[in-house]
């Protein structure tokens, strides 16, 4: 059987009351005293049910994420399922808020996270862009206890409880390779577009991409990186002028967001010629362009899953919990016109 509290105060010889101060680090022991409780403690095996404890203190969790303030449909999506959240907050006992900052700034990021630091909340959530900055502005509130975990895109080299989503290297090459497949072994140029090499599932998803390309099918050259900055007009405008441009250019791989503004230049300027595209995340208007042709596949991560798990981390590193690595793992779903949900 289970020890219990009960188990704790008879084994160390005091009341309910004093076992309960021990366990939650409240004044009023004596020194001799508290040590006699936490020796039963390990003698009998004690291990206490932290849930189960701030269930019944009633505890509340008060969360914050940061997200970008930006016009694409994932992020839309992203704050859509935070939303959502914050509406079961009371069966959850969450006090989720959101804030918004300007998209690849590290500088009004770092002002964010500094303010948070004087609101000590439990936890913090953010899309991260990859700045010294930014990761001097996470260690400092994880060496104050706060915990955070990084949300979409990582911020390595940083002292972050946890990420919460997929792994884009494998996230490019499998881009990479799915593309190359397409085009079975045709010679030609391949345009990318990314929002901003400022944030590192970008450059990541660009690095795993270029690596299988270079290595198994060297009849393809990607092009300099167009940086649309996630914006579908300033995609549009990139992506209409270097097909203008080269018509050379036989496939495309959108490794950020921006889709829309990629989808009307592809509608606009590639209607005389078969180009092969691969894009991420599942939105209204991604589907619709799968299911017209004008992409092949869509590599799509689960934005509520990735929401869910950063607020199970959070708790449990709030409580000094551990944390199941199996299922808190993102996965990357592949999705054609024949496989959409």
């Amino acid at each position: 059987m289970r020890p219990t509290v009960h188990d704790i105060a008879a084994a160390a010889g005091v009341s309910l009351a004093t076992v309960d101060r021990v366990l939650n680090q409240r004044p009023g022991v004596r020194h001799v005293t508290r040590e006699r409780v936490e020796n039963a403690i390990r003698e009998i095996g004690y291990i206490r049910d932290v849930a189960a404890a701030n269930l019944a203190k009633g505890r509340t969790y008060p969360l914050v994420f940061i997200l970008p303030a930006s016009d694409n449909s994932f992020m839309h999506g992203l704050n859509a399922e935070v939303r959502a959240a914050a509406a079961r907050s009371s069966v959850e006992r969450t006090n989720i808020r959101t804030l918004e900052v300007p998209a690849f700034d590290p500088g009004a990021l770092v002002k964010v996270l500094d303010e948070l630091s004087q609101e000590r909340p439990s936890g913090i959530a953010l899309v991260a862009t990859d700045a010294p900055e930014v990761r001097d502005a996470v260690d400092r509130l994880v060496k104050d206890g706060i915990p955070v975990v990084t949300l979409v895109s990582d911020l390595t080299g940083s002292q972050r409880h946890h990420y919460a989503g997929v792994d884009n290297i494998a996230a490019g090459r499998t881009a990479a390779r799915l593309l190359g497949r397409f085009l079975g072994g045709a010679r030609g140029e391949i345009a990318v577009l990314a929002g901003s090499m400022l944030v590192r599932d970008h450059r990541e998803r660009l690095e795993g991409f270029a690596a299988v390309i270079a290595a198994e099918f060297p009849s393809l050259s990607i092009l300099p990186v167009i940086e649309g900055r996630d914006d579908p007009e300033m995609a549009h405008m990139l992506v209409a002028d270097a097909l203008s441009k080269n018509s050379g250019i036989i496939g495309i791989y959108s490794l950020g967001a921006g889709n829309r503004g990629l989808i009307k230049a592809l509608k606009e300027k590639a209607v005389d010629r078969s180009l092969t595209v691969i894009a991420h995340e599942l939105t209204a208007h991604t589907r619709a362009a799968l299911l017209d042709g004008t992409i092949d596949a869509i590599l799509n991560q689960d934005a509520g899953h990735e929401v869910r798990s950063a607020i199970r981390v959070l708790k449990a590193k709030a409580d000094g919990l551990s944390v199941i690595d199996a299922q808190e793992r993102i996965r990357l779903d592949i999705f054609l016109k024949d496989n959409l949900p």
